[in-house]
This record gives structure tokens, C-alpha cells and sequence, in this order.
């Protein structure tokens, strides 16, 4: 099935209209706490429906048209629950806007195996096909989308460990390079130029969350797991594992069903902190230096 990309509107109203009939408005606007990126909103519309809106600066479109992509490419495989995009677009003026449109969620009381149902479903997921997803390649997504704030290259490659090391850690080291001395820039060099050594291809390439922690799953209107902000690309299914585990990880429950569900292959452990790395790369380059000891042990770790 081709990839269909999410509506862009030229303006709130349009979006409403167009979405839900001719004079539809926002009957009530109430603040939604939690991200610290955007700023969110729960709409009451005139009609009754009740929707989800984010917004940032026009400047920062992109982010809702990169995030709508990557809801859509998620739900496009069917596999786990993600909130309905209803669109993304600007709103012009003085007091402009960018936004993004998603359907409420009413969550429910978790059910019964909430974490085995999650691994299973997300392992579902890293099986599906990705054909439609990166033209002209195997890695790399259908455009470049952000990690948090931060810029996420996609450029296609046929390779796992190039497209980690070109689109990946390389962009990350260049934007922190500030922070290192000749000695650490000897190790990263090293390090690159040995991916090789540690790296794998997958058994199939994957369609993964790409920043998935705590904050970026919540509890679905059926009880499930549901993702939600996502960093999408084709990539190894490893990535996707590493980086639950980088900020205390899920449930023990979760784990052993996922590799029931999709085995893994040998020597994860050893490559998993590789893969962390670019998130704590970015974190480096977001949020500043308390990020830096740990940059810094992992290079050691691979390139002493």
C-alpha cells in the first residue's frame, strides 16, 4: 500500500471547516501540561468533538509536518496504536502559528498484560514491510525530521552501519565538536571508522519510533500502549531497544516478550550503548554538558 501523506491547511478555520463541516469553530480552548517543546491544547469544537492541538512558532512548522509523517507511517503498518492525524498547517498573521491537529485520547485503565501486548505489538511493528517509506534506499526515512529539537538527517543508504555513521553519530560530533579535545577527537575518529567492527545488519530493516522512552508511549482508549512523538526512520530494530533502556527502561514483562515475539540477534548488549550514544549526543547538543561524561565513556568504551 503507497504511503499517504497527512493534509496540510492553510489556517485553523480551514482545517476545522474542511475536517468537520462548514462553520465549525473552537467553542473552548483548555491548556494541556506535559511536553516542553510545544505548547498543547484540548479544542472543544461547536459540533461537540473534542480534539488534540499542538502548536509552536511558524518558524517550527516543520516539526508538526515531520511528526504527522511519522504518526502516519506508524499507523499505516497497523501494527500498534497511535493517535489519529487529522493534519498540520500555519496560521498567518501577527499573532501566527503553527499546528498540529491529533484526535483526543481518552485513556483507559491499563489492561491485562499491558507490557507483553506492548513488546508484541511494537515487535510487530520492527517486522513490517518498509518499502514505502525510503525512496531510492533501504535506511532513511521519507525526509529529514527532528530527534526532540534537534535535526535528524534521513538521507537514504542500502547500508546499517554507513547510514548510523553518516547520518547518525557524524552530524552529532560536528555540532559538539566544542566539547572535545585532540585526544577525544583521535577516539572519535577511531571510532567511526571502526562501526564496522560493531555494528550489524538487521535480519530486516526496520520501521522504528526512533526516540522511544517513557515520555513517548502513553495508554490508548483501548487500554494498550499507544506511541506517541515520534523521531520515525527506517533503521535496526536494536535502536529502538537500546533507547528504552537508556532512562531506566520499561518492565522486565516487556522485554522477554519482545524477544519472544522477534528474537534478537547475538551480542546486542555489546552494541547497545553505541546506539545510545546519539541520544546522549543529542542531549549534549540540546540541553549542554552534564551530557558530556557520558559522551565521552561510551567513545572510550569503543575506541580506547
Amino acid at each position: 500500500m503507497a504511503f499517504t501523506a497527512p493534509q496540510h491547511f492553510t489556517s485553523i478555520n480551514n482545517a476545522l471547516e474542511s475536517l468537520f463541516g462548514n462553520s465549525t469553530k473552537i467553542a473552548q480552548s483548555d491548556r494541556v501540561f506535559g511536553g516542553d517543546i510545544n505548547d498543547s491544547y484540548g479544542l472543544t469544537l461547536t459540533n461537540g468533538a473534542r480534539i488534540f492541538m499542538k502548536t509552536n512558532t511558524i518558524k517550527n512548522a516543520a516539526f508538526f509536518q515531520a511528526e504527522a509523517l511519522g504518526l502516519q507511517a506508524i499507523a499505516q503498518t497497523g501494527c500498534i496504536g497511535t493517535p489519529r492525524i487529522l493534519g498540520s498547517g500555519t496560521q498567518a498573521g501577527a499573532d501566527g502559528f503553527a499546528f498540529l491537529l491529533l484526535e483526543w485520547i481518552q485513556g483507559k485503565p491499563p489492561v491485562k498484560d499491558y507490557w507483553e501486548l506492548f513488546a508484541y505489538q511494537l515487535a510487530k511493528m520492527h517486522q513490517a514491510p518498509t518499502n514505502d517509506f525510503v525512496p531510492n534506499g533501504i535506511y532513511g526515512f521519507l525526509q529529514d525530521n527532528f530527534i526532540g529539537a534537534g535535526k535528524q538527517c534521513n538521507a537514504a543508504r542500502d547500508c546499517w552501519t554507513s547510514f548510523f555513521r553518516d547520518c547518525r553519530l557524524e552530524p552529532q560530533f560536528r555540532t559538539a565538536d566544542r566539547y572535545f579535545d585532540a585526544a577525544d577527537r583521535k577516539r572519535i575518529m577511531k571510532l567511526l571508522d571502526r562501526l564496522d567492527d560493531f555494528l550489524t545488519e538487521p535480519d530486516c530493516p526496520s520501521l522504528l519510533h526512533g526516540d522511544l522512552w517513557s515520555g513517548n508511549f502513553m495508554t490508548g482508549s483501548d487500554g494498550r500502549a499507544w506511541l506517541i512523538d515520534p523521531a520515525a526512520y527506517i533503521g535496526h530494530a536494536e535502536a529502538d531497544l537500546a533507547m528504552t533502556e537508556l532512562f531506566g527502561g520499561f518492565s522486565h514483562a516487556f522485554y522477554a516478550a519482545y524477544k519472544e515475539a522477534y528474537p534478537m540477534q547475538p551480542g546486542y548488549k555489546d552494541r547497545r550503548d553505541l546506539y545510545n550514544l546519539y541520544h546522549l549526543l543529542n542531549h549534549l547538543n540540546l540541553f549542554g554538558g552534564s551530557y558530556l561524561a557520558g559522551v565521552l565513556r561510551t567513545v572510550r568504551k569503543y575506541a580506547s
